[in-house]
Formats: C-alpha cells, structure tokens, sequence
C-alpha cells in the first residue's frame, strides 16, 4: 500500500507501521484508548455516562483510577444533560475537562454544547456513532454527520470535528482535540463510528502530562471564572446576552473565529489521487474498507482515488474541488443516508456526486464498494 499524503497533520496511515518507535505500545479497543489518552494528557475531569457502544471510556477510567494518580476527576453522572452541564462549569473554570457517549446521548447533550459554544469555552465531546433514528440500533453508523458538522443544537455555531479512522488516531486526537479547543476557545469532537470504538488494534500510548497547576491555568487561561485574585475585574462566564446589538457583535466573534479554523485546520489524507479518474470520498472506518476496493479497482486496471477527511468541520471542500478537476466522477461512502455526500457536492458542483451506503448499523464490504462504484459509472463494468 503506498503512503497516502497528508495535509496540516502528522501521518496517521490508515494501517499501522510494523516498527513503532515508543515507550510504551498495547493493545486495546479504540475506547479504551480515549481512556487511556485522557488521563495520559492531563484532563482535569471526565463526566459521562454509560451507552453502547462507548461505555468502555467510562469502565476504562473507572478501572485505572487516575483520581488515584492524576487527581483527575472521574465521575458517572445522572443522565447525559446532568454530564454535559458538568462540562459546562469545569470548562469556565479552564480546566481540561471532557465527555462521551453514544448517538442518543449526544442528542440529550445538544443544549449544553451549544451553551459552551456560545460561552467560548474550550472542551471535548465524543461521540462513538450507533446506528439510528431514535434509539436504533448499538451498531455502528455514520449518521451523527449532520448533527456533528452543522451545529446540532440551536444557534450558528460550529464544533471542530475530527474522524479517526484507526485506533491510534482515536488516542492521537484526544490531545489534538484539547489543543484546538483551547487554542480557538471553541468546543471540539471526536466522531467515530462504533467500528473504530469496538475494534482492537496495537496502539502507541503517549508519555504522561502533568496537569495544569493553578497558577498555569491562570496564566494560560485569563478568561476563565477560577476566581478574581489579583484582577481588577472578574471573569463572568455566559451564553446570554439580552441586548441585540451586542449579542450580534458575539456572533460576529464567533464567525470570524470559525474563519479562522477553516483557514488554519483543515485535515484530510490522500491515497492514489494523483493519477485517479474516479475519487472516493470517505471517513472513519468505511475509508479502510474503501482503501480495500480501491486496491482491487486498481488491479482490474481502474484507476480510483481516495480523498480522506480527517476533520469533517472544517471540511476539506478546497481539496475536494482541486480533485474534482481531473476526475470523471465521485463515489461517497457512508454509513449512513447520505449526508457527506451533500458537502462534497457543494465542493464539486460541475462532477457527478454520488453515494453509497448501508444503514442499521450494516457495514459494507469492498465488493460492495466497488460493484456501487461500476452501477454509477457503467463505463467501468
């Protein structure tokens, strides 16, 4: 498999290397490793609450203690709209703090999420996708899409949403997601599919952070409600602005925040793109299946491409059009309705878009994948 290219992020390939340079490598579920990541980072405080198929975060935590080592806090809280306001308050106060759950449970958690978006305030959400609507199923999808890039609760706002493909990119942007949630003030997700949460790969763990002493916090976060101290004002920490002018000038300061994310953190990886006459758009677990398919497309002599976002807000729209240039058409693969398939389209409004996708939690082979390409485009069967 040659190596993909990769923009305004390390090598994540979606299999791992056969050496791996680390202190420390395990195996583990994908879960497991957002777990471990966590306390590895120097989080402050985790509130969640258990649902398939991510309630191995929680156990993970619960079974390794760091209130015990870190001091991090671990804590089950009664429901996922009690978690996610527990989120809200550690977060005004600075602190590193995070939650997970499932598809419904996120759903709960739109309220808080889009008061800590308004709030300006710097946290990690992740959400490890069931299949849906409603209660649905516990396996996996790629139906949170929409909820995930276009706000999801009430308000123009945006979450800075990163797809992992691979486990070790579930533990990688743990840290990435803190990063650019402090560094924008602006809440940030980790969507992956049940797939990568539930599957087992070897992972290299980071070496542990120290968390953040007070006077760290102080000093990186002046922002932040931890008390006046020694400044002259005191730091109030709310969504709610009753005067329309000012609340448009706050919306105007978020937008050109998110200006700002589009133009300075777009991810996305490439595979066989340079020669490719049809490009496959896909993300999380369905990108490796695809990268499957596109080998067997290739040894039947077609030539596929692979164009892999890796945050899906902001989303790789530039790159997507730039290809979209020399090929003969699109192939979306989702596990869903059809939902990314509308962002690419808007990218390449002059290329035939189409999508593939399986629903209820029904994952696609490569057959499959490659048998969709050839019924949208005849010329290859």
């Amino acid at each position: 498999m040659p190596a993909g290219t990769t923009n305004q992020s390390p090598s994540y390939p979606l299999t791992l290397p056969l050496k791996m340079e680390a202190e420390e490598v395990r195996l583990m579920k994908g879960n497991e490793a957002i777990a471990h990541a966590a306390i590895r980072y120097g989080v402050d405080g985790y509130f969640g609450y258990p649902i398939t198929p991510q309630s191995e975060v929680l156990e993970t935590l619960a079974e390794l203690k760091p209130w015990e080592t870190t001091g991090m806090v671990v804590l089950q809280a009664e429901s996922e709209v009690a978690a996610i306001n527990m989120v809200y308050g550690g977060a005004a106060t600075g602190k590193a703090v995070m939650t997970s759950s499932s598809s419904p449970g996120v759903s709960l958690k739109q309220e808080g999420i889009s008061y800590i978006a308004a709030s300006e305030l710097p946290a990690l959400i992740v959400n490890v996708m069931r299949g849906g609507p409603g209660l649905g199923t516990i396996q996996p999808s790629q139906a949170d899409y929409f909820q995930a890039v276009k706000g999801g609760g009430h308000g123009d706002y945006h979450l800075i949403v990163l797809a992992p493909a691979t486990v070790q990119e579930m533990t990688d942007f743990v840290a990435l997601g803190f990063d650019l949630a402090f560094k924008y003030r602006n809440p940030a997700m980790i969507l992956a599919d049940g797939v990568v949460g539930q599957m087992m790969e070897k992972v290299v763990l980071p070496p542990q952070r120290p968390r953040r002493t007070e006077e760290e916090l102080r000093a990186q976060c002046p922002w932040a409600a931890c008390g006046k101290g020694d400044r002259k004002n005191r730091n109030v920490i709310t969504s709610l602005e009753l005067d329309s002018a000012r609340m448009e000038e706050n919306n105007h300061r978020f937008q050109a925040t998110y200006k700002l994310i589009e133009q300075n953190e777009v991810r996305y990886q490439t595979y066989y793109a340079d020669d490719a006459d049809y490009l496959i758009v896909a993300f999380g677990s369905v990108a490796r299946i695809c990268l499957k398919a596109i080998e067997e497309a290739r040894e039947a002599g077609i030539k596929v491409g692979m164009l892999r976002p890796i945050t899906l807000w902001p989303f790789p729209k530039t790159q997507i059009a730039e290809l979209a240039k020399s090929v003969r058409g699109i192939l979306t693969v989702e596990l869903n309705a059809g939902q990314m398939v509308e962002d690419v389209r808007l990218a390449a409004p002059t290329t035939p878009v189409y999508h593939f996708g399986r629903m209820g939690g029904i994952v696609p082979n490569p057959g499959e994948v490659l048998q969709a390409l050839k019924e949208h485009f005849p010329e290859l069967a």
